[in-house]
C-alpha cells in the first residue's frame, strides 16, 4: 500500500480531499499509536517499536508514511513529532475529550 497523498484517491475517496488522505493515513493500522507513543520525548526505532507493542517491518512502514505526510521526523535522539504532527495531536484533543464522555456513558 502506498502513501497517501493530497489529491490522489485514497481507501473510500476518489477525490484525494485532504481530510480523506488524513483518515486514510491515521485510519492505518498503528498510524495513531505511533502519533500518542511520540507525543513526549523523542524515541529510538526500538523503544518506539516496544512502545506500539508491534514488528519492524510494519513501524518501519508506518514511520516512512508519516515522515512523508510531515508528522514525524527523525532527528538526534530517535523520532519525534514534527510541528505539523504537534498541530495533529492537538486538534486530536477533542476528539479525544469525546471518546472519554462517549466510553463512560457506554459502559
Amino acid at each position: 500500500m502506498t502513501a497517501p497523498r493530497i489529491g490522489q484517491p485514497v481507501r473510500g475517496s476518489t477525490t484525494g480531499r485532504p481530510i480523506m488522505v488524513a483518515l486514510d493515513l491515521l485510519g492505518r493500522r498503528t498510524a495513531l499509536r505511533v502519533l500518542w507513543e511520540l507525543r513526549g520525548d523523542p524515541l529510538t526505532f526500538r523503544a518506539l517499536q516496544d512502545a506500539c507493542e508491534t514488528n519492524a517491518r510494519l513501524l518501519n512502514t508506518r514511520l516512512t508514511e508519516l515522515r512523508e505526510a510531515d508528522l514525524v521526523e527523525h532527528a538526534e535522539g530517535g523520532y519525534r513529532l514534527t510541528d505539523e504532527g504537534r498541530r495533529l495531536a492537538k486538534a486530536l484533543k477533542p476528539l479525544s475529550a469525546w471518546a472519554d464522555q462517549w466510553g463512560h456513558r457506554k459502559r
